[in-house]
């Protein structure tokens, strides 16, 4: 077994299976700078490894990953080098997760929210506990769901399901999320997310090699296509959105909450 010394998260290697957990409970493990650099450099590391044939991503705590930072958010209104800095660090994250050559497997033990669906709807197989909330509240403080939730939420639920929630916010269980194709295995207790998905994944990795990694390659070649259409364009009206005045407002309003 090995691991990796980072702030954000941790890595542990064992007998072809990668295990990449956020451990930030106490900030709801959202993605700040920090966050967003180490997780793509970990996801490269693991891309360059031959010996990992199969990657779980996991959290501690009650929450998988309550997305985007509003500080950093903040920021950017007033910035064009942190709006700049934010597009160079998403479309990094984006490229490392879609483009990873071995299967990607998400132990959603808890809510998965903004950046934290994203990373979700992105990954090959889902597990989740049934009672965690899944959501992209993007629009609910003004912003476009531009960070790849478009891609995700399209190709896992569907165009017109996509739309309904990325165009409301809305939250929903992730009962109703296997129904619509965003999870593809249900758990009882948020301890048994991560324990399915390594089942997954040791299944995953005794298969043969090339048989595997090239289905996986096929695959990535759809959200390539996908993410080639509308990626971009959704990161820079993400951008605009967060000079908007109320974006602040409503961050103020729900911290207050």
């Amino acid at each position: 077994m090995s691991s990796k010394n980072l702030s954000t998260l941790s890595l542990e290697i064992h007998d072809h299976i990668a295990h990449l957990r956020f451990t930030r409970p106490a900030l709801l493990n959202r993605f700040d700078e920090l966050a967003h650099l180490e997780f793509a450099d970990v996801l490269d590391d693991i891309g360059r490894d031959p010996a990992i044939r199969a990657l779980v991503i996991s959290a501690e705590g009650k929450v998988f990953s309550a997305g985007g930072d509003f500080e950093e958010i903040i920021q950017a209104r007033d910035s064009v080098q942190v709006r700049e800095r934010i597009m160079r660090d998403a479309r990094r994250v984006f490229r490392s997760l879609v483009t990873l050559p071995v299967p990607v497997i998400a132990a959603v033990q808890g809510a998965s929210v903004g950046m934290g669906a994203t990373v979700m709807t992105l990954c090959d197989i889902v597990v989740a506990y049934e009672n965690a909330k899944v959501s992209d509240p993007h629009v609910s403080i003004g912003l476009v769901a531009g960070d790849g939730g478009i891609v995700g939420w399209s190709q896992a639920a569907g165009l017109m399901r996509a739309k309904r929630f990325l165009l409301t916010g809305d939250a929903m269980s992730a009962r109703d999320a296997y129904e619509m194709g965003l999870v593809t295995d249900l758990v009882e207790t948020p301890e048994k997310a991560l324990e399915r998905a390594l089942q997954i994944a040791r299944r995953i990795a005794d298969l043969p090699r090339a048989g595997v990694e090239g289905t996986k390659r096929a695959f990535m070649r759809l959200t390539e296509q996908t993410a080639h259409t509308v990626f971009e364009a959704g990161l820079a009206y993400e951008m605009e959105s967060m000079t908007r005045p109320e974006v602040a407002e409503m961050i103020a309003s729900l911290k207050k909450k």
